[in-house]
């Protein structure tokens, strides 16, 4: 004796609710990693002709007017930031990072970072404000 079955489960998926919620993880994401490049430490930066694209570089050096180093917004003594630098820069095809320095910084510090990134070959960005001084 056969038995028929009268409510059969629907397999049925709707894509429409799936379609939305992968829209807005997509906006959410790419709102987050634009603002993420955006540094925590307060520098002057010094004004440029020409504003600086937003380079993606990975690594960020920053220079107070006191003359302190931050890298990726956290303060490094002055004897531990080329090692620092060398160590995140391994392994990359095309290294380089950003030098944001104040515009009251004493120009010493600036060359310092400048000079391990010519000692280690490395390309530099260095972050401007577009205006007249």
């Amino acid at each position: 004796m056969k038995l028929k079955r009268r409510n059969k489960a629907n397999p049925e998926f709707s894509l429409a609710a799936m379609v939305d919620v992968i829209l807005l993880l997509l906006i959410f994401f790419m709102v987050t990693s634009a603002a993420s490049s955006v540094s925590a430490i307060d520098v002057k930066l010094p004004k440029g002709e020409v504003e600086n694209p937003n380079v993606p570089n990975e690594l960020s050096v920053s220079i107070k007017e006191d003359g302190t180093y931050f890298v990726d917004d956290k303060a490094i003594k002055k004897e531990a930031l080329e090692n620092l630098i060398v160590n995140r820069m391994q392994n990359r095809p095309n290294p380089s990072f950003t030098i944001r320095a104040d515009k009251n910084c004493l120009h010493k510090d600036v060359v310092f970072v400048m000079e391990v990134a010519e000692k280690h070959q490395f390309n530099i960005a260095i972050a401007t404000t577009k205006g007249e001084e």
